[in-house]
């Protein structure tokens, strides 16, 4: 379970689940599978730009109405006035503090925006939106009964006539942004995703014959990006600097925002106080450390595990954050296990 969870979204149980081999989630992950039986071979099918993955757990909210994206725009990390139908856009709302407290991944269809969160947080995303809405003419709804995501190796918008889709930016900057990892041979160019929005009655229809893959395989993908999740590479004092989310989700001359005082503070006057690595653990073990396990230099605490996973070629493989003053030559520890550390977030 996810830490901003405070309760679970509406938990229909997905059609996938009776696939053979499925195997299903716990927590907020119980209406979807895990894996179908082989993980490994699921990873390596996506890579090939094949399969489907269900993220039907994920929650869905609309946004309509004429004042919809100047709306979202004034409230969020992102720019998003006049953006085009079926453009895709990931945009943050942050504390006053500029603490990550939402993620968006946004697209409009000309008439409405759709938004997908992370499961168990919609509820609050949506009370958030309805509180700020004023005498705006904006009309929110959540629409996670009804709707359904389903996760695509796809680097594509959708096009007319497909069922609308979020193409996920990552790593490619957008807008007027930065970095605080590589842009040259960044690992994430070579992953390609999506998420697709259907309706929930027509999951397996819009599935087919295609072969399936479960959240284990997509989740060892998205380590080896380096790619941050809300709710993982998130706690409750992130800052966007810490996990390079600056590049895809922040636009740095927009105009104000919630945060923005600290978006722009740290990123013209300091660095940010934790930076997110990618760890090589020790594979000589057949269990994985616990996500929120103590990440140690010699014998002192310098951060936290946020994400693991099991890739087809490298192993154990693991995204933490840990202290910016962490030399970056040391190899550190996890539960007794060796990691090497990758700079994703430069110190």
């Amino acid at each position: 379970m996810t830490e901003h969870a405070t309760q679970a979204p509406g938990t229909t149980r997905s059609p996938l689940l009776d696939r053979p081999g499925a195997v299903a989630g716990e927590g907020l992950d119980a209406s979807v599978a895990l894996h179908y039986g082989d993980p490994m071979r699921e990873q390596r099918v996506l890579e090939e730009g094949l399969g489907v993955v269900d993220l039907s757990n994920r929650e869905v909210i609309t946004v309509t109405g004429p004042d919809r994206l100047s709306w979202l725009h004034s409230l969020t990390t992102q720019h998003l006035l006049g953006l085009a139908p079926r453009t895709s856009r990931e945009a943050l709302i942050l504390t006053p503090k500029g603490h990550v407290e939402h993620s968006l991944h946004l697209v409009d269809d000309g008439e409405t925006t759709w938004i997908t969160t992370e499961p168990g947080a919609g509820a609050a995303l949506r009370e958030w939106l309805e509180k700020m809405r004023f005498m705006l003419r904006v009309e929110v709804a959540d629409v996670t009964a009804e709707w359904a995501v389903l996760g695509e190796p796809h680097d594509s918008e959708s096009a007319a006539g497909e069922p609308l889709a979020w193409r996920d930016p990552w790593p490619d900057p957008v807008g007027d942004t930065t970095a605080y990892g590589p842009v040259d041979g960044h690992p994430g160019t070579d992953r390609r995703w999506r998420e697709v929005i259907v309706p929930r009655a027509d999951v397996l229809a819009a599935v087919g014959d295609r072969p399936v893959a479960g959240l284990w395989a997509a989740e060892a993908l998205r380590i080896a990006a380096w790619r941050p999740r809300f709710g993982f590479e998130t706690d409750h004092r992130t800052i966007v600097h810490e996990v390079d989310w600056l590049r895809t989700a922040v636009h740095l001359h927009k105009g104000c925002y919630r945060g923005q005082e600290t978006v722009a503070r740290v990123h013209n006057l300091g660095r940010p106080p934790r930076r997110l690595v990618f760890l090589h653990l020790d594979g000589s073990g057949h269990v994985l450390p616990a996500r929120g396990s103590e990440v140690y230099a010699g014998d002192r605490v310098v951060g936290h595990v946020t994400s693991v996973g099991r890739h087809h070629t490298d192993g154990p493989i693991a995204l933490a954050l840990i202290k910016r003053n962490t030399e970056p030559t040391l190899d550190l520890l996890v539960e007794g296990l060796s990691a090497a550390q990758t700079t994703i977030v430069s110190a």
